[in-house]
């Protein structure tokens, strides 16, 4: 069969066309993705074929703020993939995250910048991004200061932990793992700053410990123990609030920690409190009421207040504004709904931890995800 003079270039344009597509420059491949400001859309990107891949750097620094991904409760039958929600788009994503699997002896504790914080009933202590796989160690549970000895063939007892009165007693791994721990925030991504800075609020004692990038070991922040209710890291500092809404203000950034108090008149009332910072540095208090006739979850009121340092105290507000406000075990942050299309404002997400149990057995902590809308007022 003899081809037209158009048919032969339409079909060896297709042709080259089909070709091209790969091999494109890598300067102009980094140069389109760099255009794109979705991480998902930058995923795809990469997985269209090898050269877009590896042209392309696997942990993007140039997206903008993206809106937090819920991590869902576990797939039935169990699988090594977990569910994800993305809130900007409305979706169900799938990942590859055997971490946090039910057959996993690893338990979740908290998110930061987009970092997932895991404990192993080994002493190992770490943090994993769920979309690019990028993993740092933090130095391990045995390096903190109140653990005097640890010896895995002490099976039951393998921690021994120093009480603030002197006594001694004993931890298993599992109970380690699981209850050792109550949150962890960091003071950037470890992805964009190799000296970014973990501080850990401890469950029972309500210490406050942290370590820096290269670190092998734990350091109390002996000043503050016991502002153990929530932390943010804001203006270069930790602020860490106590039941009483009183701020102390932890500057590690030296060799030795130095803290500094903010003393507000005594915030009575609510059972749990979280830190939030704002775009322009100012601090939010939001005191949570819990409704004990509901098992779980069960929240009667958030109220919500800005700290006025002129005087200090904590002022109500009637409004947060355009503000989005993420709380629980995460980082909490605060976003504009204007910044997202489709987002509305007024309205508080509240990140839980949920202990799923099969058989008496807890397999992992699963966020849920409980959406509170603040009317025009917040009272």
């Amino acid at each position: 069969m003899v081809l037209s003079a158009t048919e032969a270039a339409l079909t060896s344009s297709t042709n080259l066309t089909a070709v091209e597509w790969s091999e494109l420059p890598p300067e102009l491949l980094q140069t389109i993705a760099e255009k794109l400001i979705f991480h998902t859309d930058y995923i795809r990107f990469r997985a269209v074929c090898t050269t877009w891949r590896l042209s392309t750097l696997s942990t993007p620094h140039h997206l903008p703020t993206q809106l937090p991904w819920l991590m869902l409760p576990y797939t039935s039958p169990p699988n090594r993939n977990s569910p994800f929600y993305s809130l900007s788009a409305n979706k169900f994503h799938s990942l590859h995250l055997p971490e946090s699997s039910h057959h996993s002896r690893r338990r979740y504790h908290g998110s930061s910048h987009g970092y997932l914080a895991f404990l192993d009933e080994s002493p190992d202590f770490f943090l994993l991004n769920p979309l690019t796989r990028s993993k740092f160690h933090l130095p391990p549970l045995s390096s903190f200061p109140n653990v005097v000895a640890f010896d895995f063939s002490n099976i039951g007892r393998e921690y021994s932990l120093l009480a603030p009165d002197g006594t001694l007693s004993t931890r298993s791994l599992t109970e380690m793992r699981d209850l050792f721990i109550k949150k962890v925030v960091l003071s950037s991504s470890p992805c964009k700053d190799s000296n970014f800075i973990a501080l850990a609020i401890l469950n029972q004692t309500g210490d406050l410990a942290f370590c820096k990038s290269g670190y092998q070991s734990w350091l109390f922040i002996e000043a503050a123990q016991s502002y153990c209710e929530d932390v943010i890291y804001c203006n270069g500092l930790f602020y860490a609030v106590n039941k009483l809404g009183e701020i102390a203000v932890c500057d590690v950034g030296g060799e030795f920690p130095r803290v500094s108090f903010i003393h507000t008149p005594p915030q009575i009332g609510g059972d749990l409190k979280y830190l939030v910072s704002l775009s322009d540095g100012k601090l939010l208090l939001v005191t949570r009421y819990l409704d004990l006739e509901i098992f779980e979850y069960g929240t009667r009121e958030f109220r919500v207040y800005r700290l006025d340092l002129s005087v200090p105290r904590w002022e109500r507000l009637t409004s947060i504004g355009d503000q989005m406000l993420f709380l629980g075990e995460n980082s909490s942050v605060a976003l504009s709904a204007y910044d997202f299309p489709g987002c509305k404002a007024l309205i508080l997400y509240l990140v839980v931890i949920h202990f799923p149990e099969c058989d008496g057995h807890r397999f992992g902590s699963v966020p849920i995800l409980v959406k509170h809308v603040l009317r025009d007022s917040l009272f």
